[in-house]
């Protein structure tokens, strides 16, 4: 189980105090859904919705790329230099 997991209503890292998912997380998260990124879209909108009710001064693309947005970029493993 990880120590990085949201601390909400203001979704911080429990692990590292820094918005969450944070960069320690979001790797965990790819490893785990390596073979499902479509799950790992799912999973992560859940929190989505959760965060926009949390947070509804904050600006929804700005939530979207926080929470989803990322799972589209590629990877370490998947880029191509």
């Amino acid at each position: 189980m990880t120590s990085h997991g949201p601390v909400v209503p203001v979704w911080s890292c429990g692990g590292c105090d820094l918005p969450w998912p944070c960069p320690t997380r979001r790797r965990e998260l790819r490893a785990e859904y390596a073979d499902a990124p479509v799950s790992l879209a799912l999973y992560l909108g859940a929190y989505l919705v959760q965060a926009t009710e949390d947070m509804p001064w904050a600006p929804a693309g700005a939530l979207h790329r926080r929470f989803v947005g990322w799972t589209r970029e590629a990877g370490p493993r998947e880029r191509h230099d």
